[in-house]
């Protein structure tokens, strides 16, 4: 019986697949690939189909599954959403690593559960949409949520051997993203260029742009609650521009974890991997005497208002969190088309959510249908 951990990738072309295929590369008596995922960019699947032979890989195109069908004849070829579910649920995973972009990520993640997978979540979306269905799901099925996020895997890690001890906070640290200090007059000059080149992570497009906005830490925020069953009020965010310290937790006796390491994806991916073990790297390590500082500031609430969006999502419920991860999407992919400013994402999802009145969103069905519905007006209400 061979040893070596197959793990699915669902969209392995992108930031956190590419990385978490070179982990694979250099520990092959560990690991090996069942899947792969690709929306666009197709030169680079072939290339990772010839090295890593899965035994499923799924396109966003027929048309192009159809294609690569004929160059890989020993591997099976899906398409689309249907395609997702099917290498979710695909019997020879043992892991399932989830880096889809957005909401498309929620419904293999309910594949993978249905099929009684682990998952090392890099989808936070998942979460945020369907955070309660999610994880009840989960722990029905003994499904293991590892969370590869570097701030929940920060947190993750900080709580390890600490099970009969009650946290008083989880405080996730955020960079400050490329504006941080900025006045609203600044952020209203705001370019498309600008906003994506983020200070010290290497990160796709829409995770850049909620970088910039301070949402993907709001986002982070409700993920938080569900991956630690964490109630708002003890879960804090701290401005930490060097991101050295990737998160930590304060228990009761005021002592606080922390999990430290250079900005650098493959680790949290890694410790997902293997857990509960650890797997020997080869990245440079941290020279603190290197850095000579660490400093931490509060977020600037006033300028940055998205944060305050999150938790106030997390109060409402009833599908609040869904409907805010929907119309931050879909305002975000119209600022990437350079269709409206970068101040537009926040002040549209202010107004949009002071009108949000609570719907019922706990099955899978419900949640799809409010996605479908905010995107829907959303598009209407941004005139373009």
């Amino acid at each position: 019986m061979s040893n070596i951990r197959k793990i699915g990738i669902l969209g392995s072309t992108g930031s956190i697949g590419t990385q978490a295929l070179d982990i694979i590369r250099k520990n092959p008596e560990r690991y090996g690939v069942s899947v792969l995922s690709c929306a666009r960019n197709i030169e680079l699947l072939e290339r990772q189909l010839k090295e890593f032979k899965p035994e499923l890989a799924v396109t966003k195109e027929e048309k192009d599954a159809r294609e690569l069908s004929k160059k890989f004849p020993d591997t099976a070829f899906a398409f689309g959403e249907e395609g997702l579910k099917e290498a979710a649920a695909l019997s020879e995973n043992d892991l399932v690593l989830n880096s889809l972009v957005g909401m498309q990520g929620l419904v293999p993640t309910c594949s993978a559960i249905e099929a009684g997978t682990d998952i090392a979540l890099a989808n936070k979306e998942t979460l945020v949409a369907g955070g309660d269905l999610v994880m009840k799901s989960a722990a029905e099925k003994g499904v293991k949520i590892l969370p590869v996020d570097s701030e929940h895997s920060a947190v993750f890690q900080s709580l390890q051997g600490n099970e009969c001890n009650p946290y008083r906070r989880i405080i996730l640290t955020a960079s400050g993203g490329p504006f941080r200090g900025f006045s609203r007059r600044q952020l209203e000059k705001v370019r498309l260029q600008d906003a994506l080149k983020h200070p010290n992570w290497s990160m796709g497009n829409k995770i850049t742009i909620d970088s910039a906005t301070l949402m993907n830490k709001g986002l982070e925020v409700i993920e938080a609650h569900h991956l630690f069953d964490a109630p708002p009020e003890k879960i804090d965010v701290v401005v930490h521009p060097q991101s050295i310290i990737h998160s930590m937790v304060e228990y009761e006796d005021r002592a606080v974890m922390a999990q430290l390491g250079l900005p650098d994806m493959r680790v949290p991916i890694a410790y997902a991997f293997a857990y509960p073990e650890r797997i020997p790297m080869e990245e440079k390590s941290l020279d603190l005497a290197e850095l000579s500082q660490l400093t931490f500031e509060k977020p600037d609430r006033e300028v940055f208002r998205t944060l305050d969006l999150a938790y106030g999502a997390l109060a409402t419920g009833g599908g609040a969190c869904c409907t805010l991860n929907a119309a931050n999407e879909e305002l975000v992919a119209m600022f990437l088309r350079e269709k409206i400013s970068f101040t537009d994402i926040q002040d549209r999802l202010v107004d949009w959510m002071m009108d949000f009145a609570p719907v019922k969103a706990d099955s899978l069905e419900d949640i799809l249908e409010l996605d479908r519905e905010t995107r829907a007006r959303i598009r209407e209400t941004v005139r373009i």
